[in-house]
């Protein structure tokens, strides 16, 4: 059995997505229980629409939301112990969930879980890791926003998690992991990304493949089972690509709508455009996961549905299932043993 715990008043539109999203959830997966922390006043009517959903979960009123503009400092001393999006990950902390889903304000939620899961040993700051639809399947890019600017030994701790995410999500043995650059060749980009490639390359780690440098471009073409970066980057990135995704699919709209026979073309074509669509449908690959914290937290866009909310909620239930903190703890253990200096004489 899965337990995930529900901030229901985060994102643009709480409860109105989140207990709907949760519904779908559970159709999809019938091993999950929910705890949901939301005000009594707003999530009561929603789950009265899905009885279901309403028995197998637990309601906890709380006092307050955080709101989608708040400061991240504000919100941590405004919300702690008492708001929706604290009492939500503190279930995690208290062993109560296995996992917490919230839509809410990404700062605020990245310093709550800050503060009440702190980071797991030997990482010094957390990454945001989203799944990105690739020409070969889907692959895993992070940081995409939490972490501005990384150094060396970061990049490697995020390589680290990154693969540890992709066997739990993709069950691939060793993943492959290239590092983000402005060329393939050795000499080019930061220094810091070039140090964080010689190292990398030194370690020799077992459970990750590392393949080099990669560019923007093979994060699309899926050159790479893994794309590090740090978050100034891979947050543009991001946003690039679902600007481009938007861009394409209102400029097919408006040249099959331009003609008669544009429109007749188009219902012949009509189902390859709805795989088209399926395939770039930006809620299919919500839910960013917050690596390298004593704890599994998944972040959904805070704009998204139903059926977004239920693609972030089906990320964290494979990543409970999968024991992903237990494959990043394993990784980063390991690495750091070899990385101890020999027994001297006294030791011995």
């Amino acid at each position: 059995m899965i337990r995930i715990s529900l901030d229901a008043m985060g994102g643009d539109f709480g409860p109105e997505v989140v207990i709907p999203g949760a519904a779908k959830a559970l159709e999809r997966h019938p091993d999950v229980t929910f705890l949901i922390y939301g005000l009594k006043a707003q999530c009561e009517p929603w789950l009265a629409k899905y009885p279901k959903l309403r028995d197998r979960s637990v309601f906890h009123d709380c006092e307050l939301a955080v709101s989608m503009e708040e400061k991240p400092s504000a919100a941590l001393r405004r919300g702690r112990y008492v708001s929706t999006m604290w009492r939500s990950i503190e279930a995690v902390k208290l062993g109560e969930a296995d996992v917490v889903v919230s839509a809410g304000n990404t700062g605020a939620l990245m310093a709550m879980a800050k503060f009440c899961l702190r980071t797991m040993a030997n990482i010094e700051r957390p990454a945001i890791a989203g799944i990105w639809p690739t020409l070969k399947g889907e692959s895993i890019v992070l940081d995409i926003g939490a972490t501005i600017g990384a150094d060396a030994q970061q990049l490697l701790d995020f390589s680290l998690m990154g693969g540890a995410m992709a066997r739990a999500l993709f069950e691939v043995e060793r993943p492959t992991v290239g590092l983000l650059n402005v060329g393939v060749e050795e000499v080019k980009g930061q220094e810091e990304v070039r140090e964080a490639g010689r190292l990398i390359r030194e370690a020799n780690l077992p459970t990750i493949a590392y393949h080099g440098f990669v560019e923007g471009d093979d994060i699309g073409k899926g050159t790479v089972d893994v794309v590090v970066t740090e978050g100034f980057t891979g947050n543009i990135a991001l946003k690039a690509a679902e600007g481009t995704a938007r861009q394409i699919a209102t400029l097919l709209r408006e040249a099959m709508s331009r003609t008669v026979f544009a429109r007749i073309g188009y219902l012949f074509a009509k189902g390859a455009f709805d795989r088209l669509r399926e395939k770039m449908d930006p809620r299919k690959v919500n839910g960013g996961v917050f690596l390298g914290l004593n704890g599994i937290v998944i972040k959904s866009h805070g704009g998204t549905d139903a059926e977004g909310f239920a693609a972030a909620i089906d990320v964290g239930y494979d990543m409970a299932r999968n024991d992903l903190n237990e494959k990043i703890a394993q990784d980063l253990n390991f690495y750091h043993a070899r990385r101890q200096p020999p027994a001297g004489p006294e030791a011995a």
